[in-house]
């Protein structure tokens, strides 16, 4: 590719943004809500939309209702670059929305549920491969799409399947999720890690008026997780070096919303976040038993599996508590230097003209699953901060701008594995 290849796919995007926009729309329209989370119309229309480029589909599914799309554009090279996005969308009330939750235009703002989480990405990644087929252009490498099912409830019909049946071959993977809010932009190359824990307690009932013969469960259960507050949500966490420089883009990222320490704390220190208190049968009677579920978030770099055997020290400490389940994962990071973060960050300061964070997101989803499966993942998309919130929206110059870093990126990756800048 050369610069005059990279300027025409820009001019394509521009000169037929309509296009783009009714696209947009016609996703918007088709209801995959999760759940549900039925995928089989829109699969459907999108098979019918890239039948006329010069790309290999094919539908993948383990669960019939949430098909997932495979899409692959040759290139030049055997390297391949994985473009992924999610078709479902969490549910909505259509009562609560001023606009149309199955898409509306108005003016430069496209409504409706998964606008910006993310069939305006999708539509945007669809676009860019009819910007390579229309204008003849050949990438430098190849290029796969995953559109898939199942992400916005954590599912096993979406990516997993897909990772498990060893369907997903790639160099290097954006995914289409937004990075952006309050006129800020960002990749996002790193997530965190995760502790779920279930603590349950044990105590003796007695009478409500007389609790002094009883042992008051959920007393005992709330005094745990005030323990573990104290012993590790104070605590300033040891960073691996190279997390550092994610560290501080978070931090730069997040202060004008939240200010400077709370960010600070957000990714030096572990959340703990008390989701789930459960105990009692009765006002009048001392609780035998109670439950809690908690949810405990590191930021990347730090050994997960460590914290937790000092988590179940702590536990061990206190009365009548026990872990009844956990669950947990290590947080994943693409070092800010590689080149698929330089490659996504450059194109995208370049069509924004502003500065591009290289943060770390604050949970962790299917950049997680890929990253762990080898593939290097990073997450970028132009949107709003309107993400699951009623009259979520996009825009035009959101789309158009999506659109044309997509269509760059691979190029600008290719550059960046080999060494060079963009042949001209």
């Amino acid at each position: 590719m050369t610069t005059d290849d990279l300027e025409e796919l820009e001019a394509y995007v521009a000169d037929h943004r309509a296009a783009l926009i009714d696209l947009t729309l016609d996703l918007l329209a088709v209801d995959t809500s999760n759940p549900p989370g039925d995928t089989g119309e829109i699969v459907a229309l999108l098979e019918e939309y890239l039948s006329r480029f010069p790309v290999e589909v094919e539908r993948v599914a383990v669960d019939p209702a949430k098909p997932n799309l495979l899409v692959t554009l040759p290139g030049a090279s055997d390297r391949t670059l994985l473009y992924n996005g999610h078709l479902d969308t969490v549910p909505f009330d259509a009562d609560a929305w001023s606009a149309d939750p199955l898409g509306e235009r108005d003016d430069d703002r496209l409504y409706g549920r998964g606008a910006t989480d993310m069939k305006g990405a999708i539509a945007a990644m669809c676009f860019a491969i009819r910007a390579f087929a229309e204008t003849g252009t050949e990438p430098p490498v190849d290029l796969a799409f995953a559109f898939v099912s199942d992400e916005e409830i954590g599912g096993d019909a979406g990516l997993p399947a897909l990772l498990e049946a060893g369907r997903l071959e790639a160099d290097a993977c954006v995914i289409g999720e937004p990075t952006c809010e309050a006129g800020r932009h960002s990749v996002t190359v790193a997530d965190r890690g995760s502790i779920w824990l279930t603590l349950e307690a044990s105590g003796e009932a007695a009478h409500g008026s007389r609790p002094m013969l009883g042992e008051n469960a959920i007393d005992r259960l709330y005094e745990a997780v005030t323990t573990l507050r104290e012993r590790f949500g104070t605590r300033r966490l040891e960073f691996d070096p190279a997390i550092e420089p994610i560290l501080d883009e978070s931090i730069a990222y997040y202060e004008p919303t939240m200010g400077t320490e709370t960010a600070r704390d957000l990714f030096e220190t572990p959340t703990i976040n008390l989701g789930v208190l459960e105990g009692g049968e009765a006002i009048n009677s001392v609780p035998q038993s109670a439950r809690a579920e908690i949810d405990i978030r590191l930021t990347a770099g730090v050994p997960t599996p460590a914290v937790l055997s000092e988590i179940r020290e702590c536990v061990a400490d206190c009365e009548g508590i026990t872990v009844a389940d956990v669950s947990w994962s290590v947080g994943t990071a693409e070092p800010v230097e590689s080149p698929l973060v330089e490659a996504v960050a450059s194109s995208a300061e370049a069509a924004t003209g502003q500065r591009v964070y290289r943060r770390s997101a604050t949970g962790g989803g299917d950049a997680k699953k890929l990253r762990t499966a080898g593939i290097p993942t990073v997450e970028f998309a132009l949107g709003t901060d309107t993400v699951h919130a009623v009259d979520e929206y996009t825009t035009v110059d959101a789309l158009v701008g999506n659109a044309t870093i997509y269509a760059h990126l691979p190029e600008l990756w290719a550059a960046a594995v080999d060494g060079t800048g963009a042949s001209g």
